[in-house]
């Protein structure tokens, strides 16, 4: 039977897995250590909530049995992000969850997108976000992004820099332009980095009715960016004002200086980050690694007052999301990271002969109680082939345990002791795979 892959469902190899493993981890403390509790959703959801957040139907894997089941199967899909389903989550608990709502979570999620580079149809995600109950202030809109900094600047890629705009700013300066279909405006603008400026100013013209004028200002608008208060001058030097644009841009200023002052140079304002979804509110991000920007976008969110609601009182939340696996992808398919072995073994005890084997069994037992990840030779060769089969692999210790004495070799100095496998301890760069950047 010819085997093929199935393209847009990655599967790593062990050492690829492990650099997978070692950035969750990361991720997962990093996030605990701001105060997240980490939550878990089904995989599948309604397919009526699952296209609440506008165009994504064709995304949405249905769920379809081949044989029997009911009329509910035939409106379940897979979750295509992480963030309806959290709306759910939060109206099907409001009653026991404590607000402000703290989450991280980390997950697959299943896209009927077309795969390329960083783009999958099954991948990981790790999504931050706080929700309130009817209120939730400014304050978490300059904490989430930081969260994120500091998470990714903790992993072994390129640099991360968090791009922010708000949607209050491109609203309130749209119609101030006299642009009436600003959702649908945003949405062209936010593909502006993938086709250019001249096919923005005809899709303007062309969606919503646009002029030469408005068209060029929308553009003049997406050009500007900056770290400090002078973005809020640029704006307002277009000449055009609103209520509606100056509560944009008090809380742009806010987010950029509050932001810098925790973390310099953390946040930068990018007036081009529209985010193309309906429901954000308030402040949107965008991040791309320094040096990889044809990878698109590996960091994104934004604030979002009305995704949640029972109809009397509505959940307010920021949040952000990493998309892990494009991370991933990147580092091991272009070398950026390696791990300093292919498996977690620590220590492979060598086998003399069959006879011994139970007794080497022992010797790893020993090891693993004390947290030291141990394995037993699969065969009774001659040691320079167990010693090879080690090295193969990465192992940094063989193990000799026989009933005369024990020893372990450190096989990248040759260096060989007697050793006690109640007492003996690698050194701690040793005990588990350590990620080296090239």
């Amino acid at each position: 039977m010819k085997i093929a892959p199935l393209s847009g469902f990655p599967e790593w190899l062990p050492d690829g897995r492990i650099v997978e493993q070692k950035i969750l981890d990361t991720l997962r403390a990093t996030f605990e250590l701001h105060g997240f509790s980490g939550i878990e959703t089904r995989a599948a959801e309604p397919l009526d909530q699952l296209l609440r957040k506008g165009e994504t139907s064709k995304e949405v894997y249905l769920l379809n049995r081949l044989q029997g089941g009911d009329a509910q199967d035939a409106e379940l899909g897979l979750h295509f992000d992480l963030t309806v389903p959290l709306a759910r989550y939060v109206l099907e608990n409001k009653g026991r969850l404590d607000f402000p709502f703290k989450r991280y979570q980390i997950q697959k999620v299943w896209r009927g997108e077309r795969p390329q580079d960083g783009r999958f149809r099954e991948f990981v995600q790790a999504d931050v976000d706080v929700v309130g109950a009817d209120t939730l202030a400014f304050h978490h809109e300059i904490e989430l992004p930081l969260v994120m900094v500091d998470a990714l600047s903790k992993l072994p890629v390129p640099r991360v820099v968090v791009r922010a705009s708000n949607r209050k700013v491109a609203q309130g300066f749209y119609e101030a332009i006299g642009i009436e279909d600003v959702a649908e405006t945003l949405r062209i603008v936010d593909k502006l980095d993938k086709v250019g400026p001249a096919a923005i100013a005809e899709m303007l013209a062309d969606g919503v009715g646009a002029n030469q004028q408005q068209a060029e200002l929308a553009l003049a608008l997406a050009d500007i960016s900056g770290a400090d208060a002078s973005v809020a001058d640029q704006i307002r030097g277009l000449g055009y004002s609103s209520e509606l644009l100056e509560e944009g841009l008090e809380e742009l200023v806010g987010l950029i200086e509050g932001a810098n002052e925790l973390i310099p140079g953390s946040v930068v304002a990018d007036l081009r980050i529209a985010r193309g979804l309906d429901y954000y509110t308030g402040s949107v991000y965008e991040s791309t690694m320094i040096g990889h920007e044809d990878l698109g976008s590996v960091c994104s969110g934004g604030r979002y007052d009305s995704l949640v609601s029972d109809g009397k009182k509505a959940y307010p939340g920021v949040g952000l999301s990493i998309g892990v696996s494009r991370i991933i992808s990147r580092l091991i398919n272009q070398g950026i990271v390696t791990p300093s072995r292919k498996v977690p073994t620590c220590v492979l005890v060598a086998v003399n002969d069959e006879g011994e084997r139970r007794h080497g069994e022992k010797t790893a037992m020993e090891l693993r109680k004390r947290g030291i990840s141990a394995d037993v030779s699969p065969n009774s060769a001659k040691f320079g082939k167990q010693i090879r089969y080690a090295d193969r692999r990465g192992i940094p210790y063989v193990w000799f345990a026989t009933e005369e004495g024990e020893q372990v070799k450190d096989i990248r100095s040759g260096e060989q002791v007697s050793a006690d496998p109640t007492l003996w301890e690698p050194p701690a760069e040793d005990l588990y795979p350590e990620l080296i950047e090239n």
